[in-house]
């Protein structure tokens, strides 16, 4: 090459730099990003080339600045700090992505579908609104908006087919009209260390003649409950139980995240009862037909007053004593202090606290590995074999048609579906464990992780054949902040003594009724049943059920049922 061509050849190269400025920036923007989302089960050439896509599509969009909200926990705290700057430098879309309480989420839901005035662009909310917003047409039907208007802000590598649950934000007729940005359940958790000790084994065998291990019943975990209660372990005295019991809206979702459907309150179906649901809401051709059981609901029938005894007894008897005063926030963390056997009803986004999983956390060994366990919730005596066997939380991305339109509903979907993607969804789940996809938890390097116990059995129980029967509440609640409102209220005076459980379920039923009497909304608007006598519903098939005769308490051993998991898989 002559010194011409070489000079000719470098003046094109730095013409090309400056032409191309864009080209290397956005490269280095992708890569700087890739590391950060760090595993994947993408490769990296794949999170490019999604990442790409996101930058393309959001060139109409630059510049502007969206709004969003979700509940607080370490998921959305992760997306508020991490990917909301992601997304700005990819995309050139700013995002404020505000992080308040879950009863906050759902008052400015309620606000901006009665004013029509934006809040937000965006909202993760709990899929349980999914039957608020069916009648009231509040969502965005995503199915239709993917397939048309928002054809061209629709990742190709979205993939509804690779989420656990898409269901959870379909209508009766499966529009997607919310898509799950993370979820976790209500599973039971539990001390395999002390379960597997052989002195504790031998003493719970010699004192109830059967072996200690995960309960099935409740009938297993209330003999389990007393036998920890005040033993000492360690020098320490133990509790059999944990919950909480103060008067707030989370006393509310302790009952309606699916606690009388554990119980048995309802009917057989998935992912929720039909014709009566665990809220004891009968709906009959799509329209709430009454929760009393006079209308043939369930919300005061013998299971459901089964259920709120059981929790009320296991509160005073088996529970550190402070948990009476303790919201769902407080109790949440409260087995990590190492005083805790067992606890019916987790919430796993709480194991992602490093209180459950550091080294110097009474609950994990000298490796940080989990001392503790999750596996399936154990039901009560009126549950048959076909119902739900407990709840999942899936906050959901939802847009609110009436009030978000054109390119600020653009924006506000291509935000979503990156917090979903591919590239940044295991990474997502490392740090909040609460996974939304197939790809995560089958993903070869949690495989690897489940193997060196480092989850506790979350991993494991989110790739078992029954993880598809712990469900969100479903489309039947006619108009959840309406009605979850109630709950906790009439829960409350049982826990104060002021009522009794057969009065508070009586009220909280009764409540209900003349609340769906009175909507009327635009789809499937509740039209309540003529009264019939009790014993004319308890004598008919299903729910609401008859009384039930005392179970025989059964338990299963945990490494058996990860077994049988694994061999199903």
């Amino acid at each position: 090459m002559t010194h011409q061509s070489v000079i000719k050849l470098l003046l094109g190269l730095i013409v090309l730099a400056f032409l191309l400025p864009g080209a290397a920036s956005a490269q280095n923007v992708y890569d700087k990003w890739i590391e950060v989302f760090q595993p994947s089960v993408l490769s990296k050439e794949e999170q490019r080339k999604e990442l790409k896509w996101f930058a393309e599509a959001a060139e109409p969009y630059k510049g502007m600045h969206i709004q969003s909200v979700a509940e607080g926990i370490n998921t959305h705290k992760w997306e508020s700090k991490v990917l909301a700057k992601a997304f700005e430098e990819i995309t050139g879309i700013r995002v404020t992505h505000d992080i308040i309480g879950e009863g906050e989420v759902v008052d400015r839901v309620q606000r901006q579908i009665q004013t029509n005035r934006k809040l937000y662009d965006i909202y993760v909310n709990d899929a349980d609104l999914i039957g608020t917003h069916l009648r009231m047409d509040s969502a965005l039907n995503l199915t239709d908006y993917m397939q048309g208007e928002g054809k061209d802000v629709t990742n190709p590598m979205l993939d509804i087919d690779d989420f656990l649950n898409p269901e959870f934000g379909q209508d009766y007729d499966g529009n997607q009209l919310q898509l799950p940005d993370q979820q976790f359940a209500n599973l039971y958790w539990f001390r395999y260390d002390w379960f597997t000790d052989p002195e504790i084994k031998k003493a719970f065998k010699e004192e109830y003649g059967y072996e200690l291990g995960v309960p099935v019943n409740w009938a297993a975990y209330e003999d389990i409950a007393e036998f920890f209660t005040g033993r000492k372990i360690d020098g320490e005295k133990v509790y059999g139980h944990m919950d909480y019991g103060k008067r707030s809206p989370s006393l509310g979702w302790r009952f309606t995240d699916a606690w009388l459907s554990i119980a048995g309150v309802g009917d057989k179906g998935l992912p929720n009862g039909q014709p009566v649901d665990e809220w004891g809401i009968r709906v009959e051709n799509k329209i709430p037909v009454g929760s009393t059981v006079k209308r043939g609901g369930a919300a005061n029938g013998p299971a459901a007053v089964y259920a709120t005894t059981k929790y009320k007894e296991w509160l005073t008897q088996y529970a550190p004593p402070d948990a009476a005063s303790m919201t769902w926030s407080e109790a949440g963390p409260t087995p990590s202090e190492g005083n805790v056997a067992q606890r019916v009803f987790q919430y796993i986004t709480w194991l992602s606290d490093p209180a459950f999983n550091s080294a110097q956390s009474p609950v994990t060994d000298i490796n940080g590995k989990p001392l503790w366990r999750v596996a399936p919730t154990p039901h009560g005596k009126y549950w048959d074999e076909g119902m739900k066997v407990g709840y999942q939380d899936a906050g959901s991305w939802t847009i609110l048609q009436n009030s978000v339109k054109g390119k600020r509903r653009a924006a506000a979907w291509l935000w979503a579906q990156f917090c979903v993607s591919k590239t940044v969804s295991l990474k997502k789940f490392i740090v909040g464990r609460t996974p939304v996809r197939k790809s995560t938890v089958f993903s070869d390097y949690l495989a690897k992780e489940e193997e060196k116990g480092t989850y506790g059995g979350i991993v494991t129980f989110y790739k078992s054949p029954v993880e598809h029967m712990w469900t969100d509440s479903g489309p039947n609640v006619p108009h959840y902040p309406l009605l979850a409102e109630q709950w906790w209220k009439n829960i409350a005076q049982v826990t104060t003594g002021q009522a009794t459980p057969q009065e508070a379920m009586d009220n909280l039923a009764n409540e209900m009724d003349d609340l769906m009497g009175k909507l009327k909304l635009p789809k499937y608007s509740p039209k309540l049943n003529p009264e019939k006598s009790r014993e004319y519903w308890l004598n008919q098939p299903g729910a609401p059920k008859a009384e039930r005769p005392d179970e025989k308490p059964k338990t299963k051993p945990y490494d058996e049922l990860i077994k049988e998991w694994k061999g199903q898989q």
